[in-house]
This record gives structure tokens, C-alpha cells and sequence, in this order.
């Protein structure tokens, strides 16, 4: 298939251009820069999603399907992160407009070049747990958490997550596109599993974040393979896509009891080193596994 990749020079672009090329598809990119060496040979439009021209541009040739990674990556108008954003000179709106807007902007181009494959690298702050704004906490339901649990978001970043798997719904019905989000833990590289391995240390408190994590390399499988299953799943999906296993030594079931007791009742499986977030739908729709791990390097 020929496919368009945005977002194609950020830390996921790289890993999703491989597995693409690899699996015999034709890839073309979108970003604000030029791409790397690797990756001089294809071709790319250069412009921004906030630019429903360059959107337009990006999409024309043929393109078959779409691989969605270019978003803001963190909640710039956040109450204890505002000062970080205007150091680094971020508009206060950046997050929800490149998220929404942004995301709009390129399926409105996707219909129109009558494109009926969209994938999109989503997160798991969908969910809410994460960037919490008020002291009111998260108010979990049960453990592992899967796509069925409620989401309770308060920061632009979880909500434009959220807001983004609604918008892929509602043109999957409307546009009768397949459309499918991903919601990905903290993304690591090779790098970042090493750095995790050698800095590995007892945990001192709970994490809101759930010690989620998953691997570069399987988060652009599974972005790969729900594009190529596409027609012989449903239309549109929503899927967490995690490592089977935590960021944390500590055995999963061990961190709760010893941190949160009062979620006890709430866990139904979690053995092991068992991760907090369920990705068995995914695996059960694609067939998708994920096969990095931290753990291995530290011989653990």
C-alpha cells in the first residue's frame, strides 16, 4: 500500500518508516523538517497539520492510508507546566490546537482524497489518570484497566486524546472510513529500555501513571498491523497498546497491596510483573504481540 506517515521526524516517525518499509509498503512523509539521512530518499511535504493546505498537499498521489503520529505531546497549558511552555516560547493553546484542530484538518483532507485507512498513534491519558489538575483523584473502576473502563480526564492533553478517538468515530460513520487510535504507554526506544534497566530501583510511592510503558518497535507493529487487517475488522477501534509487563521491579501485585491497599478488590488478574493497562484486544483483533522488554537487559 502507499501510505502517508506525519509527524515522520519525531522519536515514533523513524520505528513506524522502518516496519512500513520493511513489510513492502510505500511510504511518503509529512513534516516541518526535512527528514533524516535514512530516510533523504522518500518523499515528503514539508508544512505542519495546523495547516489545512499543507494537509491538503500532503494527502494528494495516491495515498492509501494514513499513519497519524504528529501532535502535541504534553498539556502546554497545564497549571505546573505554563512556565516550561512560555520558556520554551509554546502558545498556551498549542496542545489543543494541534490535537484537534490539527487532527480535523487532516481527515477533513483525508475525505476529501477519499482515503479510507487512518491510523493514529493516540495515548493512554485518554483514560485520564495522568496530568491530574485538581486534587480529586482518579476515580479507578478496576485493574488492568481496558478500553472499557470510563475515562475521567481534566488536562488538554488527556482530553484531546479523548476528544481525537471520538472525532476518528464519528468520520468512520459519517465518511464510512476505517479509522482505529492506539493508545500507547510511554514510548521507549532501545535507549530508554536500557536507561530503565540500569537505573531500576525500588519503588518509594505509587505512580498515577500506572507504570505503563511499551516499545517503539511494537507500537509501530501494531500501527502496521491494524492497517493491513483493517478490512477484515471493525470499522473503527480504540486500542491500548502496552507492554505485558511494568516499569516497576516490584511484582504487580505487590505495588498494590503495598501502596493503594484499598484497590485490592479491584484487581481481577494481575500476576507477576503483569502490566496495569490490558492490551488483549489488540492482540486478539491483529494477532499483535509485544516483544521488547527492559527487564531482559538487566537480567531480570
Amino acid at each position: 500500500m502507499k501510505v502517508l506517515v506525519t509527524g515522520a521526524n519525531g522519536r515514533l516517525g523513524p520505528f513506524i518508516i522502518r516496519d512500513l518499509i520493511s513489510a513492502g509498503h510505500e511510504v511518503v512523509l509529512f513534516s516541518r523538517r526535512d527528514p533524516v539521512k535514512e530516510f533523504s530518499h522518500l518523499p515528503i511535504t514539508l508544512g505542519d497539520i495546523n495547516n489545512p493546505k499543507d494537509c491538503g498537499r500532503a494527502v494528494k498521489g495516491g495515498i492509501e492510508a494514513i499513519h497519524h503520529l504528529a501532535a502535541q505531546s504534553w498539556p502546554v497549558d497545564h497549571p505546573a507546566m505554563r512556565k516550561d511552555a512560555d520558556k520554551l516560547g509554546i502558545p498556551f493553546d498549542a496542545t489543543m490546537h494541534s490535537n484537534i484542530m490539527g487532527l480535523y484538518y487532516l481527515l477533513m483532507a483525508t475525505v476529501e482524497e477519499r482515503i479510507k485507512i487512518f491510523v493514529m498513534t493516540g495515548s493512554n491519558c485518554a483514560l485520564g489518570h495522568g496530568f491530574r489538575i485538581s486534587d480529586r483523584p482518579f476515580p479507578l473502576q478496576y485493574l488492568p484497566v481496558d478500553e472499557s473502563h470510563p475515562s475521567d480526564v481534566e488536562d488538554s492533553y488527556s482530553l484531546t486524546k479523548h476528544v481525537g478517538e471520538e472525532m476518528l468515530a464519528a468520520f468512520s460513520r459519517a465518511y464510512r472510513m476505517r479509522t482505529y487510535a492506539i493508545r500507547a504507554a510511554e514510548i521507549c526506544d532501545e535507549q530508554r529500555r536500557k536507561e530503565m534497566a540500569e537505573n531500576a530501583s525500588p519503588l518509594s510511592a505509587w505512580s498515577e501513571w500506572l507504570y505503563g510503558w511499551v516499545g517503539s518497535e511494537d507500537v509501530a507493529s501494531a500501527h502496521r498491523l491494524l492497517m493491513e487487517c483493517a478490512y477484515d475488522i471493525e470499522s473503527h477501534g480504540v486500542y491500548f497498546c502496552n507492554s505485558e509487563d511494568t516499569t516497576a521491579l516490584e511484582l504487580s501485585l505487590e505495588i498494590v497491596r503495598q501502596f493503594k491497599p484499598e484497590y485490592l478488590p479491584l484487581v481481577r488478574n494481575l500476576p507477576r510483573h503483569a502490566s496495569f493497562f490490558s492490551s488483549a484486544h489488540l492482540q486478539r483483533i491483529t494477532g499483535w504481540s509485544h516483544k521488547t522488554s527492559w527487564r531482559n537487559r538487566s537480567g531480570m
